[in-house]
């Protein structure tokens, strides 16, 4: 076989080979098959001419960069682009036919046999190519952020279909996409077979066939202009690029569709607002740019989506210095997400921090003059202001569509169909649908499918322009109380049925327009019945989504103002209970959440159905639960279990006997509790999964949280540490916030009473950072005592007391009881670690006796426990009363029924009793409370005592 020389770019002369039905001619650089001359890009062509050089060999990636596109800055997408439009040009795989082949993860290889030929015949002649300068293609910009994946993908999808429209949103980027796509095809097309075709500058319908002929560059003088283009592209290999269709649609969709019909050879790109809807046409809806889903992302998490790249490019660019911090991250965020991903909105917002700083920027979205800020100075007229572009879109409207759009700027994030027909008035419902339709063609509005239902949403820029248009043509008070009486009646639907907190994520997409409903009907004195009944119905929706402020605030504000009918009914009772919930989790106002749950057992009263007493009860029970009032937590649920078996439903039943059991293992009688929690479990199986969330909580999952500690106390440690995990895990995983929370700041404590520092240290951090985001003081204090816990097991005593310390200071003032006795003693086993023994003695002196005056009998033995732990480490260490102390936790767990703590006091008292030489004594005490456990791994403790008990035998 021959050897071609291709150095310098130059190959040998004369050489020709054939292949199959192919005869190249290297020289001539000509491809033929069977005789006839082949189409075929430059580009496509060098590629061929080397892989036949080194047939049989693997050229790679990198070889054929160097080798092809010699100087030029190419990716290796474009190596993909144009090896499959060579592939194309063999029909490769086509009859059994192999010539290039792709070795994974090397590169391609030439594998079909290849003949030299010598021949001197003359190749047939070329056709010539009539002279032309086509349209300009613009530049692509410099860097194509967010876009590269999408270019690669249309370069070869438009190979493939030929006819491809690249469709979206004013301003999302269409144009630099498709110059980009026009650029990357010049060696596919040849250097002068692009025609880029710039139709925002034609304005009637007539003059489209001669923009078109004007950017061929060709000279047609007939009276059939659109017969003409085709006889003269009929037999070429061109790209034509239709830009900017949308106010020609008609016009651009019939040229388009004979130009592709008539034309085999030709490709076309269009770009439009909305979809030529012309046969043999492929639409791509352009996504906007990926902006943070995280509300605080830190610099790192904001700079991996292709928005804030953008942003900060445009920032730099600007003439701003330094880089994103995580400090400005979360603003840049919220920039990136107000634009919608928009990323002409995202290029002008940029553009003006180097004037006025990464905060500045923001303040000026915030008071919405967006629409305002210029654009690039040699952009199109079109583009100078997102104003002027959405003027564009807004002038090709139907006056009904105009009328529809402004309308619509009513609704803050997602509506639904039935919403916006609710808008617009008796005399206009049957025409909004297919109105709305034509505006989602438009790319005006879009769409978002949830399941099975289709929800709409307007572009952020695009919903403040059209509020400026409903202020013009409309009569926006009009509509702000359609709007706000919808959402009252949707809001009451909801509250009759049962589920809310099972279908959350759907209600929430709701939560923009409930926000502004509420704040146009507080805000005059004719529409307070609106706001406070939405305040009403609605509160379920923020507690579940754990917007707690955000539910005070309204239902504070909803109880100020309520007279007339409305005060003493039932939909007070709501306000109340919604305030009582809101209040216990952000306010540490006892006091105030106290009066709003008395307020509302006392007007619930008349109501037969007992519902809104067993909620209020249910609610009181975990409020005295907080402030460590165990015995009256577990009264207000014993009441709640009366009410529940007189006139309650099953779900009612089953929440109530979920209610007393934890109730019972909070003050201390884990038999019973273990016995109530599985009776409510065995009645919700013969009901299925019932709606469990009441007063802020999902009860079935507070059940199983009680259930993992009772067992864990009860001596089946392996049980409950894998339900605790189990339980974080899913909390973590739930679409209601606080889940995770609680289920972690209850369940973590399982853990580090085995001694699992692990697995309890990732979910204490994860809390922490959980907690915080969602503003919940008082639980992010708890999550921070068990941080200190943590510390102490893990030998860090002096970070342990000053992390302790200032979780304790919080949950004394908001109070959260329910965790100062475990923080308390932890403190104290901290300061005694740290030598301060005084201090620890009347630290642990003052957690007992605190405890035991609020009957708070879960955490005395371990209390004790901790008392005998500081008397042996003094400076004269106490026996007597370390043993004193050891046989009282003792006793108390046993009257628990909590062989757990039992173990845990046995176990320092055994070691203690071995050293006073009371061996016999310590095996009586340690060897049949070891007996008991059926689980026998997963503790420390359990360690210790088998390890005592092998030394005493």
């Amino acid at each position: 076989m021959p050897s071609f020389n291709r150095a310098s770019g130059s190959h040998s002369s004369g050489a020709i080979v054939s292949f199959g039905s192919f005869r190249l001619d290297i020289a001539r650089r000509l491809l033929l098959r069977n005789g006839e001359p082949v189409r075929i890009g430059s580009r496509a062509l060098d590629l061929l001419i080397v892989l036949v050089e080194r047939a049989g060999d693997i050229v790679s990636r990198h070889e054929l960069l160097d080798l092809v596109w010699q100087g030029v800055v190419v990716d290796e997408a474009g190596v993909r682009v144009h090896m499959a439009a060579l592939r194309r040009a063999l029909e490769d795989g086509q009859h059994g036919a192999r010539y290039i082949v792709n070795v994974a993860g090397r590169g391609y290889s030439f594998v079909a046999p290849i003949v030299p030929d010598d021949m001197d015949a003359e190749p047939p002649a070329v056709p010539a190519q009539a002279s032309r300068s086509l349209g300009h293609v613009p530049p692509p910009p410099r860097s194509l952020i967010g876009r590269e994946a999408v270019i690669d993908g249309l370069s070869e999808l438009l190979l493939e279909r030929r006819f491809v429209s690249i469709v979206g949103s004013a301003g999302i980027g269409k144009t630099t996409v498709a110059a980009a796509i026009a650029a990357r095809m010049q060696s596919e097309f040849a250097d002068d077979n692009i025609a880029f075709v710039d139709l925002g500058a034609v304005s009637e319908t007539g003059v489209v066939p001669g923009a078109v002929i004007s950017a061929l560059g060709c000279k047609l003088e007939g009276t059939d202009l659109v017969e003409e283009l085709l006889s003269f592209v009929r037999d070429k290999h061109i790209l034509v690029v239709f830009d900017n269709c949308e106010h020609l649609i008609d016009a651009t969709a019939f040229l388009a569709e004979q130009l592709v019909r008539g034309a085999p050879g030709l490709h076309l790109l269009a770009t439009s607002r909305e979809s030529l809807r012309a046969e043999g046409e492929t639409v791509h809806l352009l996504s906007p740019l990926v902006v943070p889903d995280d509300e605080f992302p830190t610099a790192a998490e904001a700079l991996s989506t292709a928005a804030v790249q953008l942003f900060m490019d445009r920032a730099i660019a600007s003439g701003f210095e330094g880089g994103l911090t995580d400090i400005d991250a979360p603003v840049v965020a919220e920039i990136c997400r107000r634009t919608d991903g928009i990323a002409l909105a995202i290029e002008m917002a940029g553009s003006r921090v180097g004037a006025y700083g990464i905060r500045g920027v923001a303040d000026l979205l915030a008071s919405n003059v967006e629409l305002h800020l210029p654009g690039r100075r040699n952009a199109a007229p079109r583009h100078q202001t997102l104003e002027t572009m959405l003027d564009w879109s807004f002038n090709l409207l139907t006056e009904n569509e105009q009328i529809v759009l402004a309308r619509l700027s009513a609704f803050v994030g997602f509506f639904t169909m039935d919403a916006a027909r609710s808008i617009s008035g008796d005399h206009d419902r049957a025409a909004v649908a297919p109105t709305v339709g034509s505006l989602v063609d438009k790319s005006l509005v879009w769409v978002h499918p949830v399941d099975n239902a289709v929800f709409y949403r307007l572009p952020h820029t695009t919903r403040s322009y059209a509020a400026t248009k409903l202020r013009e043509i409309g009569d926006p008070e009009q509509i702000s109380r359609r709007h706000a009486r919808y959402f009252a009646d949707l809001f009451k639907a909801v509250a009759l049925k049962p589920g809310l907190y099972a279908n959350i994520e759907r209600h929430a997409l709701h939560i923009g327009n409930v926000r502004k409903a509420l704040e146009w009907s507080f805000s005059d004195k004719e529409s307070y019945a609106i706001g406070i009944e939405l305040a009403a119905d609605s509160s379920p929706l923020f507690i579940g989504l754990w917007l707690l402020a955000e539910c005070r605030h309204w239902s504070h504000l909803a109880l100020g103002i309520i007279e007339g009918p409305s005060r003493g009914s039932q939909q007070e009772v709501r306000l109340q209970e919604a305030l009582a919930i809101s209040s216990m989790h952000t306010q540490g106002n006892p006091q105030e959440v106290r009066d709003a749950i008395e307020r509302g057992l006392d007007l619930s009263q008349a109501d037969e159905s007992g519902v809104p007493q067993i909620r209020l009860l249910a609610g009181l029970s975990v409020f005295l639960s907080r402030l460590g009032d165990f015995d009256g937590g577990l009264d207000a649920a014993r009441r709640c279990m009366v009410l529940a078996t007189r006139n309650g439903s099953l779900a009612e039943k089953v929440i109530s006997e979920w209610m007393v059991g934890t109730a019972y293992h909070l003050a201390g009688d884990q038999a019973a509790a273990v016995e109530h929690c599985r009776r409510g479990f065995k009645l919700e199986a013969t009901v299925g999964r019932v709606d469990v969330n009441i007063f802020g909580y999902d009860h079935h999952l507070r059940a199983e949280i009680a259930l993992a500690r009772c067992l864990w106390l009860r001596g089946f440690p392996t049980t409950a540490n894998g339900m605790a995990l189990r339980l974080m895990n899913e909390g973590e995983g739930s679409s209601l916030p606080g889940n995770y929370s609680i289920a972690a700041v209850a369940s973590i404590p399982i853990l580090l009473w085995g001694g699992d520092t692990q697995n309890s240290r990732e979910h204490i951090e994860r809390v922490i950072a959980h907690t915080e985001k969602h503003s919940l003081r008082s639980t992010a204090a708890a999550a921070w005592a068990l941080k200190g816990e943590w510390l102490l097991m893990t030998g860090e005593a002096a970070a342990a007391v000053d992390v302790l310390r200032q979780a304790l200071r919080i949950l004394h003032l908001d109070p959260f009881r329910l965790v100062i006795p475990p923080a308390s003693r932890a403190l104290a086993a901290a300061l005694v670690h740290c030598g301060k023994y005084d201090e620890a003695r009347a630290s642990i002196a003052e957690a007992i006796s605190s405890a035991e005056e609020m009957g708070q009998r879960l955490w005395v033995p371990s209390l004790y426990r901790t008392q005998a732990e500081i008397a042996l480490k003094a400076t004269c260490p106490d026996i007597d009363a370390a043993e004193t102390a050891l046989r009282r936790s003792i006793k108390l767990a046993t009257a628990q029924a909590a062989i757990g703590w039992q173990l845990n006091a046995a176990v320092p008292l055994a070691r203690l009793l071995i050293d006073s030489e009371r061996s016999a004594e310590a095996f009586a005490i340690l060897q049949p409370l070891f007996e008991e456990f059926s689980e026998r791994t997963g503790t420390r403790d359990l360690v210790d005592a088998e390890r005592i008990l092998a030394s005493l035998k």
